[in-house]
């Protein structure tokens, strides 16, 4: 069972700002560096950035003073009345409007407390495989803040609509914030009618949750609760806040609900002794019947092929669920790179994660290598192979755009 919950959040005074949060959301700690961190802190030193990016980079555990410092700046905007506790528990909703390929998209969600469950309790799935980084580094800001500051971003079905039917009132009046940042306006909605609320958990009871972005956010989610009911003797005598994690929901049946593909680049190897590794895996085909572009860095030649081999699949991983062996970035990773290239070259192939087109073919120009150019997972795979209990490989999705960090926290005492 899924169970939603309306949470009292802390958050920027709307009224202060105007209901105008622009300069002070961030996008999403993980895909930010020291530079970009310092161009948000030059819009506002009251940036969300300053308090959910401590340490740079964030993929281990910093020195305990940064941590120590950004609750010291989070207790301070309380003081002072930058941040507020809203005065009774509430549903957010939460609107992005983009434009993507020309066309105008409305991605509609919301954001609420989730209870936290394990994974193998079947309702909470993840979807894909993730990079071993260590996750010291949020448990010691949940640690010291004593907060959520960024969501975990999941999908559930809805193909009637209903969760978006319930909310058209609300989405149907001005929202009380909005927010521009990276060409995407966010807008948020503050839904206190209790009635309201429980409708929406009620359509959500029966769901399962698929996360989409947060993995590892997830995971310090649970670890942290671990660390209060170890702090607590063991066991917990009520029902705190550190049993439910901060979500934003959306439905994958949304049509503003994109996935978009997850480049890849190759570093150093020549377009051709791919093309000889993967002869035995692929055809040459016309750029509108490809399941992969190749595009060569020294000379921008184009390679478009088609897979011929995909049961290659089910002889190599013979334990995989049947969904997983029809998934393009499956048969790219575990056959053709893993083993035609690995095996032509004598070494592992440096791959590089980049998400657009044009960044893929730039990383290729630089390192004299091959950029690996996608179709985009389809969100049916996507959730059969959750459904079936297999994981996709690593970046196999890239939903567009990114979540703002900012327009919520989730206090956790």
């Amino acid at each position: 069972m899924c169970e939603i919950r309306p949470f009292a959040a802390l958050r920027y005074d709307f009224a202060r700002t105007k209901g105008d949060l622009s300069t002070l959301l961030a996008p999403p700690y993980d895909v930010l560096g020291q530079s970009d961190k310092d161009a948000l802190l030059r819009r506002s030193d009251k940036n969300i950035v300053s308090i959910d990016l401590p340490h740079i980079p964030p993929k281990s555990a910093g020195p305990a003073e940064v941590y120590e410092h950004a609750a010291e700046e989070l207790g301070k905007w309380v003081d002072e009345g930058t941040l507020l506790r809203e005065s009774q528990p509430a549903i957010y909703l939460y609107h992005q409007r983009f434009e993507h390929g020309g066309r105008p998209y409305i991605r509609r969600m919301f954001i609420a407390r989730v209870r936290l469950q394990p994974f193998s309790e079947g309702t909470i799935m993840p979807h894909e495989r993730t990079f071993g980084g260590p996750k010291e580094d949020r448990l010691a800001l949940m640690k010291t803040t004593g907060c959520q500051l960024s969501p975990i971003f999941a999908l559930y079905t809805d193909p009637e609509d209903k969760v978006g039917v319930a909310f058209a009132g609300t989405a149907a009046v001005p929202p009380d914030a909005t927010g521009r940042l990276d060409g995407v306006e966010n807008r948020v909605w503050i839904v206190t009618d209790q009635g309201l609320c429980n409708q929406v958990a009620g359509l959500l009871a029966d769901k399962k949750l698929y996360i989409a972005d947060g993995h590892h956010r997830y995971t310090t989610a649970l670890n942290y609760r671990d660390w209060v009911t170890a702090e607590q003797g063991g066991s917990l005598s009520e029902d705190p806040p550190a049993n439910f994690c901060m979500f934003v929901l959306a439905s994958m049946d949304d049509p503003g609900c994109l996935i978009l593909p997850y480049n890849r680049a190759l570093a150093e190897v020549e377009l051709q002794t791919v093309l000889d590794a993967w002869s035995p895996g692929t055809e040459e085909v016309t750029a509108d019947k490809a399941d992969i572009v190749l595009w060569d860095g020294p000379t921008g030649q184009e390679a478009p092929l088609r897979f011929t081999d995909r049961d290659k699949l089910a002889a190599l991983e013979p334990d995989q669920p049947v969904p997983w062996y029809k998934l393009d970035y499956a048969y790219l990773h575990r056959y053709l790179i893993d083993e035609l290239l690995s095996a032509k070259l004598g070494v592992e192939p440096q791959v590089r994660y980049v998400k657009s087109a044009e960044n893929a073919k730039q990383a290729a120009r630089e390192e004299s290598g091959v950029a690996l150019l996608v179709n985009a997972t389809p969100m049916a795979h996507m959730r059969a192979v959750s459904e079936a209990g297999g994981l996709m490989p690593q970046k196999s999705t890239y939903f567009h755009p990114k979540l703002a960090t900012g327009l919520t926290i989730n206090p956790l005492k």
